[in-house]
């Protein structure tokens, strides 16, 4: 038909040309709208392709077959398979586990002997931090979902002040001019002067058309990337010439039969405000500097820093219930199948992004900030914590992962932290008063490493679904193996290991009979004591002298006035 209208004559093959080259441009200027489709087009290529091949044969089928009963057999076993296709692969989740097991046989797994210690500990949940952000920001200004990333080799929240979604002309029109950066260590954030860093990005993610994040990411990949790689979270941090930049984490999708998707590397967007030329690039090629996972190590601000999707880091965390098989997650088996737990009351579910210290594991793990996750086993009346695992928060491809079941440790997982904390102070009102986003507290206490639960207590109004939040928060500090709530200044972090040593001690001393820390500082107080019963003997004795020679003195003394 096409071929008949462009031998018609040169009005039609103009006509023909032009609207070719105008379809060709939209495909090329919109793609990020048909994007979606081709990663659907990646995700289940292998299911699509079966599909396809079962339909042809059947049509085939159907077309030379004469026979009428042959073609209802043929009809309902193409019914039959697309049927089973559904119920098994979409309604009971099998394609799901064939995902999640592939990401398993993929993983740089390994197994760690010794914990790590914990460092920087930040005071505030995330949700805190993000409805304070929002109390200091007006009616047409929105803040971006806050993140954990290093700034100036100090851990801070991040996040862009940027044009309110309900406002659409402040989203086409204005940019972005200020970012807040608030320190997560300090129990006072604030957002006001210091922390809020005037800086302008034209690209942002609440921006709209060519200016928003999502679609100068996506218009900036290749077209093979189109296929295998989205955008996700989005970080601001500095780059190693002290500027600010966007930093967005981007996943992609690998395999054949079973796609999965993995770390894919971050597309890095400068600040500034754009030109005309600036908007011609953005509209046709997008915006940003796409740096692979391989090169990450040759840009010293990404490295030991937070940058990693979520979306990627808890597929790979809940992928560890296959460590005892492939068949143990199935719903006969789930001897050590586990799950993510998350908490109904915590709006912020893990991973909790944490600083590390792994200097002494000497596992040459980096020290930095990890995306932590508490695996639990899979029953809801289960709350044991049977793994902790650490995924580098920079894309580096490891998971280290410590097993406490093996070990017989019994420690309690997260999901039993809220109601201890609530037993522990039943005076509260807990309908209005939540304990939330409970992150690991690793120390060297007492002689040995102990696992903690810092949790925050984040006051939320009834019927919302929003934390208030508090400069200054209630915390608590919970012994994931003696299950003690030990509740800790939050002005003042220096003292938080003496208050659990002054509260715990005592209990530790009972059931830790082998711990050397004990059995030498009772030693140490057993020779003390000794000590000081000899002092206080000569101390009794000097005295018993003493008043003897008085009395010799005065006796003396008689005897001379007797005489006289």
């Amino acid at each position: 038909m096409m071929k008949k209208y462009w031998q018609k004559g040169t009005k039609q093959k103009f006509t023909l040309t032009f609207s070719m080259l105008l379809i060709l441009l939209v495909l090329f200027v919109f793609r990020e709208y048909y994007q979606p489709a081709l990663l659907f087009l990646r995700k289940y290529i292998f299911i699509i392709l079966i599909s396809l091949l079962v339909l042809f044969l059947g049509i085939t089928k159907l077309k030379k077959t004469p026979n009428y009963i042959t073609k209802i057999v043929v009809l309902l076993g193409v019914l039959f398979f697309f049927g089973f296709l559904y119920v098994v692969g979409w309604r009971y989740k099998m394609y799901d586990y064939m995902k999640m097991f592939s990401i398993f046989n993929n993983l740089n797994r390994i197994e760690i002997v010794e914990l790590p210690l914990t460092q920087n500990e930040r005071i505030q949940p995330l949700r805190n931090i993000f409805s304070m952000a929002n109390e200091s920001v007006g009616e047409t200004k929105d803040v971006s979902l806050p993140h954990l990333v290093r700034v100036d080799s100090t851990n801070k929240w991040t996040m862009a002040i940027q044009p309110a979604e309900k406002y659409i002309w402040q989203g086409i029109s204005d940019n972005i001019e200020e970012i807040f950066a608030v320190s997560s260590t300090t129990p006072f954030p604030r957002f006001s002067s210091e922390n809020r860093i005037p800086v302008t990005f034209s690209i942002g993610e609440s921006l709209k058309f060519s200016r928003n994040t999502y679609r100068a990411v996506v218009q900036r990949l290749s077209i093979f990337q189109l296929f295998t790689i989205e955008p996700s979270d989005t970080f601001y941090m500095k780059n190693d010439n002290d500027e600010w930049v966007e930093v967005v984490s981007l996943i992609k999708w690998k395999g054949f039969l079973f796609p999965y998707p993995t770390f894919g590397g971050v597309m890095v967007i400068k600040n500034g405000a754009h030109t005309f030329k600036d908007y011609l690039e953005r509209v046709f090629f997008g915006k940003g500097t796409y740096i692979s996972p391989k090169n990450i190590k040759n840009y010293l601000y990404l490295t030991r820093q937070n940058i990693l999707a979520e979306k990627v880091s808890r597929l790979q965390a809940e992928s560890l219930k296959f460590l005892g098989g492939f068949s143990d997650p199935l719903p006969w088996n789930m001897e050590t199948a586990v799950k993510i737990p998350d908490l109904p009351d915590g709006q912020n579910q893990q991973p909790f992004v944490t600083d590390f210290d792994f200097s002494d594991t000497k596992i040459g793990a980096y020290s930095g900030l990890y995306h932590w996750f508490g695996l639990e086993p899979v029953g809801d009346q289960r709350t044991s914590l049977t793994y902790s695992v650490f995924i580098p928060a920079d894309g580096t491809n490891k998971l280290y992962y410590y097993d406490h079941s093996s070990k017989k440790q019994g420690y309690a997982g997260v999901s039993a932290m809220p109601l201890k904390v609530i037993e522990s102070r039943k005076e509260f009102d807990w309908s209005v008063n939540k304990p939330v986003e409970f992150r690991p507290y690793i120390k060297n206490i007492a002689g040995r490493k102990r696992l903690f639960f810092l949790g925050t207590i984040s006051a939320i109004k009834k019927d919302s679904d929003k934390f208030d939040g508090a400069a200054t928060p209630d915390l608590v500090l919970v012994d994931s193996e003696y299950r003690d709530v030990v509740w800790i200044d939050v002005k003042h972090p220096s003292t938080w290991d003496i208050t659990v040593y002054n509260q715990l001690a005592e209990a530790w001393k009972e059931s830790e009979k082998t711990n050397p820390y004990f059995a030498k500082n009772t030693l140490v107080k057993q020779n003390l004591d000794t000590q000081i019963q000899k002092i206080d003997s000569l101390k009794i004795q000097l005295k018993e002298q003493e008043k003897k020679k008085q009395i010799e003195k005065l006796q003396s003394q008689i005897d001379s006035i007797k005489n006289h």
